[in-house]
């Protein structure tokens, strides 16, 4: 039986569940790089890291390929950028209603009573 869409979705979405993921790919969305150069710009041990690439490898977001003594790692899907722009940008939004839901709250309790929303129409509540 072929995996649903949305498990795969979800499957994809668990392997970018990493913190150390998400970042070798931001540093592989810039440019190519040997393991060394991820280990510096990542604070994590060399093995964490070889296994945070084997699962990125597995899911099929990255490849390796070796430059004479070095294994080198490049994104293999060209919309792994894309996606972790569209992240930043939800993530933005997300903060922004954050911080007006706590700026609400703040102008609450000193005191400011906020404008209450209209009420809804009581007929539309009872159609839905």
């Amino acid at each position: 039986m072929p995996v649903p869409l949305y498990q795969a979705k979800a499957e994809l979405f668990r392997t970018l569940g990493h913190p150390a993921r998400i970042r070798v790919l931001e540093l592989l969305s810039e440019r190519d790089h040997p393991v060394h150069e991820l280990l510096e710009a990542i604070d994590i041990e060399q093995s964490n890291l070889s296994q945070q690439l084997a699962v990125l490898r597995r899911a099929g977001l990255v490849a390796q390929r070796r430059e004479g003594g070095a294994v080198v790692y490049a994104v293999s899907v060209p919309g792994v950028p894309e996606l972790l722009r569209i992240a930043r940008r939800l993530l933005a939004d997300v903060l922004d209603d954050q911080g007006a839901l706590k700026a609400e709250l703040e102008r609450d309790s000193a005191g400011t009573t906020p404008t209450p929303e209209p009420a809804a129409d009581a007929s539309a509540a009872t159609r839905a």
